[in-house]
């Protein structure tokens, strides 16, 4: 039996194509190994959000290569499908497989045998619902990522994103339910309900709001956990039902600067008013709830003003962790042509913003003590279990007990920067 391991880079949709491949590479007789074992072939799933993104799968490569010179690497997903010819002339990579294949991807190893390299690129991406593979267990995750949507009709000025998956489709809902059946049966307690833009997801009349109220009726599930999601697109319901029942207090909304001029030249839909509205409103209907954002440094054109105003908004308003990213000039994206900013620059703003995200995590953490909150354990290490609360709040429990993939109450009594340490209760 051939063996095959998976490295996955970039985003959580990333993770949830990389199971189902998994278990789809194992239906075709292949044994899936773990990431550090040498392995027959090696599939990364490689991300092209950012040049840090494209760079890391470079690294990656030969790092293999120095382990097992004699390594056959297939690249899938969004770096393949948009730069596959620099791709295939990384030393051991036999096959490039873009996005519209890469779930088929034993198969294409079946159609392209070696020694020469193939590239497998669709160059229109099929607009249709899909179907993915039905997985089991996550067996890197114990919170499964089930995948929705794909695709994206936004084209922001600064992402490839569309070039690289294609416009926005959705999954087939039947389908979509049938794969968090076997998750849940699988034991995972919680989904997290992903795609590239969830809030459009669309089929046969139904919605994001119809697959939260479907994954709700699952008996054995206890939380749901939307991703990343466009301010512009998250319906009023979903927070009316945020802390009712199974899904949980959060919200991950990408603002990505918070000033007007900014947006306007990023090709966002929405004004920084509308999204400091939206989310001022979202914390007064949901206690406890936890807002993470996006933000990019650097974007061609960004002011000394224009980032000193994005601190002083992101500061006061309701956020509670900033991921930020470093703007990287993208080959396809339409900001490629304007002039970037100095590296020195786009490093200084980039760590006043990580300091802010600092603050404002402790802040919320400082927020939560004193409550006890149900926490699904994940890790154990040196007697000290780590979980997450539904409101994303990291907690570290003394306890020599087996906990993995359990819900325990928990009460939460020091805050630290990256995480609450808690008592069993």
């Amino acid at each position: 039996m051939k063996t095959v391991s998976f490295h996955t880079l970039g985003c959580r949709l990333n993770q949830s194509e990389t199971a189902s491949l998994q278990n789809a590479m194992e239906a075709d007789g292949y044994q899936v190994v773990d990431a550090m074992q040498p392995a027959d072939l090696v599939v990364i799933n490689t991300c092209t959000v950012t040049a840090g993104g494209d760079a890391e799968t470079r690294r990656l490569v030969h790092k293999i290569n120095r382990h097992n010179p004699l390594v056959r690497i297939a690249l899938v997903g969004c770096q393949a499908q948009i730069q596959k010819e620099q791709l295939a002339a990384l030393p051991n990579v036999r096959w490039v497989v873009g996005n519209q294949r890469k779930m088929d991807l034993a198969r294409v190893i079946a159609e392209h045998p070696d020694p020469d390299p193939a590239a497998v690129i669709a160059p229109t991406i099929k607009r249709a619902p899909f179907t993915m593979p039905t997985a089991g267990m996550d067996r890197q995750h114990t919170r499964a990522s089930i995948k929705i949507q794909d695709g994206c009709d936004f084209f922001c000025s600064f992402c490839e994103i569309p070039y690289a998956r294609g416009r926005a489709r959705s999954r087939i809902f039947e389908d979509l339910v049938l794969e968090a059946r076997a998750l849940v049966a699988a034991g995972h307690k919680e989904l997290i309900v992903t795609g590239i833009n969830i809030g459009t997801y669309e089929n046969e009349g139904k919605t994001l709001l119809d697959v939260v109220w479907a994954l709700e009726r699952l008996e054995g599930l206890a939380r749901i956990r939307i991703s990343s999601i466009e301010p512009t697109t998250i319906p009023q319901p979903l927070l009316e039902r945020m802390g009712q029942g199974k899904l949980c207090r959060y919200l991950h909304i990408p603002v990505q600067s918070a000033h007007n001029d900014v947006l306007y030249k990023m090709k966002r839909k929405y004004s920084i008013e509308e999204f400091n509205a939206f989310i001022h409103a979202a914390v007064r209907k949901v206690p406890g709830l936890c807002i993470g954002t996006d933000v990019i440094v650097g974007f061609p054109g960004e002011t000394e003003a224009h980032f000193e105003s994005t601190v002083d908004i992101l500061t006061e308003a309701p956020v509670h962790y900033l991921h930020v990213f470093s703007y990287s000039p993208r080959q396809l994206a339409q900001s490629r042509l304007q002039k970037t900013l100095p590296a020195n620059i786009i490093s200084r703003r980039s760590q006043i913003l990580r300091e802010l995200s600092r603050r404002k995590r402790r802040m919320f953490y400082e927020s939560l003590l004193g409550t006890i909150q149900p926490v699904l354990c994940e890790e154990h290490s040196q007697g000290f279990w780590t979980g997450w609360t539904d409101n994303y709040a990291r907690i570290r429990i003394k306890s020599e007990a087996a906990l993995h993939r359990v819900l325990v109450p928990v009460r939460l009594v020091k805050a630290e920067d990256q995480c609450i340490i808690g008592e069993r209760v």
